[in-house]
């Protein structure tokens, strides 16, 4: 069973890929970094736990968090299911692939035939538009092929898989809403609440406090690894090409802003867009310098990812209050 015309190219991130196609196939054409925007996507945790091998930098929300934001601004309708049970979860998405609509996962992909790094990411996101007796046809994002397929017992492996940021077989389909909806209100609704988020976290690993966080922890990770040539370029990399877009989110988040100032008329969404492009290639750059602390063992690399962390945590918190300045309608 195949439905045609499901896809998303050029898609970058795997959620806005997922949601992408999800929403041109209902007749919603709208851009990844608009997608990301209306999700109210950007923000940062410093995640390290006893069980981690590595610390983490992430720059957006929980899974499908996006996916609820934007089906919430636009008034679209979302029906998620999760199950404990392989036999129901498949169930779930044939009944959904029946009706004509293509179905989102959320998944483990380690398990992807497709996926030639094989690290466990439970928060992965891709879109399945059809199976025959052995594969599933999914659109995933340009980086991992974009019209790719899996063996029906890889695909069930990936989305039972357990551990950190994973979900209970969870599959989700979208409909459209009647009306056209207000994307100008939308737009400045998103960008305000993205932006109170972000500088009120509720604890000091999240927002521009993450960021501090993570300019005081950086020094320390040469010690904090085991293989510092392994795992300091792999975090650099999950920075800049971990399906972020570049710069940690930042770019896409950019490109978000600078589209809005097509569509709304605020100053201040015009200087937040003039903030987030000074923002982004520093983050490029505190990439850079995590990748050769590992590739050199040098601290002074580190020190200077600091100063740039720094530099980012004052600079991401004033240009937050410039857009939480953002008029309502």
């Amino acid at each position: 069973m195949i439905i045609e015309d499901v896809a998303f190219p050029a898609g970058r991130h795997c959620e806005t890929t997922t949601l992408g196609a999800l929403l041109r196939h209902e007749g919603v054409d709208l851009s990844e970094p608009m997608l990301f925007g209306l999700g109210e996507g950007l923000g940062f945790v410093y995640w390290d736990a006893k069980s981690m091998d590595f610390p983490f930098l992430g720059g957006r929300t929980k899974p499908t968090t996006i996916t609820r934001t934007v089906a919430d601004r636009l008034g679209l309708t979302l029906h998620i299911q999760e199950t404990a049970s392989p036999r129901r979860a498949w169930q779930n998405v044939v009944d959904a692939l029946t009706t004509g609509r293509p179905v989102g996962l959320q998944l483990d992909s380690y398990h992807l035939d497709y996926f030639t790094t094989k690290v466990h990411f439970g928060g992965h996101c891709v879109a399945m538009y059809g199976y025959d007796d052995s594969h599933a046809y999914l659109v995933d994002t340009a980086q991992q092929g974009g019209a790719v397929t899996t063996s029906l017992t890889n695909l069930e492996r990936a989305r039972n898989e357990r551990g950190p940021m994973t979900a209970r077989n969870r599959s989700f389909t979208i409909a459209s809403p009647a009306r056209r909806p207000d994307l100008a209100h939308a737009i400045r609704t998103s960008i305000r609440n993205n932006a109170q988020v972000f500088l009120h976290p509720p604890i000091a690993n999240l927002g521009h406090r993450g960021i501090d966080k993570a300019a005081r922890q950086v020094t320390r990770w040469l010690d904090r690894s085991s293989d510092p040539s392994r795992d300091l370029p792999l975090a650099a990399t999950l920075m800049e090409r971990g399906g972020t877009g570049g710069a940690l989110f930042r770019n896409m988040y950019r490109d978000f802003l600078a589209e809005c100032a097509t569509i709304v008329d605020d100053d201040n969404v015009r200087l937040g867009h003039q903030r987030y492009a000074e923002i982004a290639p520093l983050w490029t750059e505190v990439a850079r310098q995590i990748t050769a602390a590992g590739e050199t063992g040098d601290p002074e690399h580190l020190a200077r990812a600091s100063a740039f962390l720094t530099e980012l945590a004052d600079r991401e918190r004033h240009a937050m209050q410039v857009l939480a300045g953002v008029r309502p309608d």
